[in-house]
Formats: structure tokens, sequence, C-alpha cells
């Protein structure tokens, strides 16, 4: 339970559906220099501590500040659960290194996919198995369903809420143990019927930011987590060097401001070169590409290696999958060939292969 509308309604969905509910905050993200005590109740004898809540002086909106677990609390006490907080900052701090060498060596992470895969939906069963949990219930907007007899895991009815593509990390043995209450629902329904229950997180924001990036700037929290940066020169794709830039951990593939360069004209990030320290600008049209390869594939239904498969592929959380050909390689990689070719293809981010509505799985990109 993040205290969020999402959470909040599948926990009553899971009592409606008859299951016994037990409510879980992750506290997870950068400390605040501030700390209070939020009310909560007695530790589950679990082998994991119960966190000294801390508040966020940024205001930003997240998901695991101190007033989100109050809001989580309150709805647990509103629904007539237990409640327990547990402290998964030691394990967090693997995520926010990831985040943190890939922007230094010029690439894109996505460190919510990683998150899914590695804190929710794996130290989370480490918890569920702890307490004698069966399954580990989110408020993702992503279903599950049976396919030849095994547990698949689909697209939210809300294709502008849709968060499958968050999930395609996750283990393929844990697929029967999850629970995905409010992925059959459109967002406009969760809300009503979080403000029919009169919860107080009906009509709250949604988490749009990095839980552990307070400052909001992502090339200071690289540089704050290495201590070090890596200044270089900005040129075109035709070789010319127009200005200067303090470190290559301030740019992504794609990105279009905060270039640090006025041209005249509209440029964009086309590439990066973490061995020179140069980032590339160009023209939109020049980020167009028809493939890529990827590495670290999971995969969760059956797909030959070797066998190239017709569907549709997506290579960023907010972009739209497209028809494409991809082929499951050998050694944990994939090819993937558009049929259009898609704009920004970065390194670093995630690329999941659907069949319609079903994820069969993905990989990082090369």
């Amino acid at each position: 339970m993040s205290g969020g509308v999402d959470s909040s309604v599948a926990a009553h969905l899971l009592l409606e559906a008859g299951y016994q509910v037990v409510g879980v905050f992750m506290r997870h993200g950068e400390q605040s220099p501030a700390t209070c005590d939020a009310p909560r109740s007695d530790q589950v004898d679990s082998g994991l501590p119960v966190l000294p809540l801390a508040p966020r002086l940024d205001h930003k909106q997240g998901c695991c500040t101190a007033a989100d677990a109050e809001d989580a609390r309150r709805v647990a006490d509103r629904l007539a659960i237990p409640f327990y907080a547990i402290d998964l900052n030691q394990e967090f701090g693997r995520i926010m290194d990831y985040f943190a060498d890939e922007y230094a060596r010029g690439r894109t992470p996505n460190p919510c996919v990683q998150c899914n895969h590695w804190i929710k939906f794996g130290k989370l069963f480490d918890y569920a198995d702890s307490v004698e949990a069966q399954f580990v219930a989110t408020g993702h907007y992503a279903r599950l369903e049976q396919h030849k007899g095994e547990p698949a895991l689909l697209r939210g009815v809300d294709d502008s809420k849709d968060q499958s593509y968050a999930l395609f990390g996750i283990r393929s043995q844990y697929l029967g143990r999850m629970l995905l209450p409010v992925g059959g629902y459109e967002k406009t329904a969760i809300r009503t019927m979080a403000t029919r229950l009169g919860m107080n997180v009906a009509e709250k924001k949604e988490s749009q930011e990095i839980c552990f990036v307070t400052s909001g700037r992502y090339d200071q929290f690289v540089k704050r987590r290495r201590g070090i940066s890596s200044p270089g020169e900005l040129v075109t794709t035709a070789g010319e060097v127009v200005g200067t830039h303090e470190g290559i951990e301030g740019f992504t593939v794609g990105q279009r401001k905060g270039l640090g360069v006025a041209l005249g004209e509209r440029k964009f990030v086309v590439r990066i070169e973490p061995e020179t320290s140069r980032v590339v600008l160009g023209d939109r049209d020049e980020l167009g590409g028809t493939e890529l390869t990827a590495n670290q594939t999971n995969w969760l239904a059956q797909v030959p290696v070797g066998e190239p498969l017709r569907g549709l592929a997506q290579i960023r959380y907010n972009a739209t999958a497209a028809p494409a050909e991809f082929t499951r390689l050998p050694d944990d990689r994939l090819q993937v060939k558009f049929d259009e070719p898609q704009f920004a293809i970065a390194p670093g981010q995630a690329v999941v292969c659907y069949d319609g509505d079903r994820v069969l799985g993905g990989g990082w990109i090369e």
C-alpha cells in the first residue's frame, strides 16, 4: 500500500473478494534530513525492521514519504486491516546505484521497472513468505489470466494507465502468486469507488517523480552518488563543436530541452558517447530507428530461441507499442525489427514484446 488511490482500492477489492488482507508500506526512497514518528501497528515478527518514517522536505509528489505512509495507514484503519511499514532502504540502494551507474555510462535507466523486479515483486515476496501470505497484490494497471493452464500477464483495460510494460521483468514463477485487482477497471472508476468508500486518497495526485531524486535534478543526484562527473563537448552529427557540457549524466537520447546551447533551430540528443564524453546533437529525423538488440532478457511465456515472431514491441513506458518482428537469441539476448521507424531508441531502456495484450517478455536495449 503506497498511500495512493490504486493500492487503496485494490485492498478494498481484495476484501470484497474474500481475501484476508495485510497492508504493507515499503519505505525505500532517499532519506530526508527530518524525521517523525507515524502511528502504525506493532511489528510483525518477520526479521525485517519497521522503519522510523521520515518526511520529505521537497514537497514533491512521490510514493514513499511519511505523508504517504500516513495516508496508507488511514486507509488500512478504515478497511480494518493490519498495516505494517517495512524498511527496504538498504535493498533500495541497489536501485540508486543502478540509476547512477547507467547515467554515468551515457544510458537511460528505468528505476521503476527495476524496482518492480527487484523489490515490489522480489523482496516483497520474501516478506510475504515470512508472514505466510500466499499472494502479493499491488495497484498496478495490468491483468492476470490463465492461458493454456498457465498464468499470463496482460495489459490493463485502461490503455491510458496500462503498466504491464513495467512488469515484464518479474520472474515467471511469481505470476501464480500475484494479484492485480485494479487492472480490470478504468482509472475513473477506481477514483469513483474510492470516493464512494470515503477514502481520503480518492483525488490524490499520482506519483510522477522518481522517489529518490528529491532535488528533481538527475545529474545532481548522479554526481552526489558517484562523486564524479563527465564534462565534455556538445557536437553536431556533422562533427561541429557547438559548446560544452558539465557531464553526460545530464542528458538522455531524445532530449530537446536543457541542452545548454542555442543553435537557432530545434536540436535533439541523438547519441551519447561515454568514451569521449561527447553529446551528439541532431535533427528529429536522425532519431528514427527500425532495429535494436537487447540483453538481460526475461520471458513470461514460451518463446522459442531463433524463431522470428510477429507481434508488438514497446520501447519506453509512455510509447505506443508498434508492429515488429522479434527474435529471441541465445545468451539472454533479443533482436527487434520494427515495421516503421521508432523515435529515440534509448540504450538502457526496456523493450517489451507483446502478443496482442499479452506480455511475452523483453530485455534492456543495448
